[in-house]
């Protein structure tokens, strides 16, 4: 039935001119209104690989509590030092072992997780 089917991914945020800054400014991720649906506040982001995710406006909006956006990276230490640079906080979980620069290391794929404005969990990861 969807074969064909160019599916997207779409997630809240509770303000999408904070979440167009964060994601265009601190993560070089473009993104552009949706056309034809400016007054509704929604944000189309343009990703590698034509990919494209829908950002939309929620007034009671709550964060996800999961990872929503996983981006690879060949070097980890690398992402997580630029992130760190731009203002961004990495998140520790206690289920996993972090090292001190916030990186969960060892039998996964190397990574290292941070929150949007919103609050949604985003992650780098780099294949161990």
């Amino acid at each position: 039935m969807f074969t064909n089917t160019k599916a997207f991914s779409g997630f809240s945020v509770d303000d999408t001119e904070v979440a167009r800054s964060f994601y265009s400014e601190t993560l070089g991720i473009r993104g552009s209104d949706v056309p034809g649906m400016e007054k509704y506040g929604l944000l189309t982001l343009h990703i590698a690989g034509d990919q494209d995710i829908l950002v939309y406006p929620k007034p009671d909006h709550t964060p996800a509590s999961f990872t929503i956006l996983n981006f690879p990276v060949d070097d980890i230490d690398a992402a997580v030092d630029e992130l760190g640079r731009r203002g961004v906080r990495l998140l520790r979980y206690d289920a996993f072992e972090h090292d001190e620069k916030g990186v969960v290391r060892g039998e996964y794929p190397l990574v290292a997780w941070f929150t949007d404005p919103a609050g949604n969990v985003l992650s780098v990861v780099q294949d161990a």
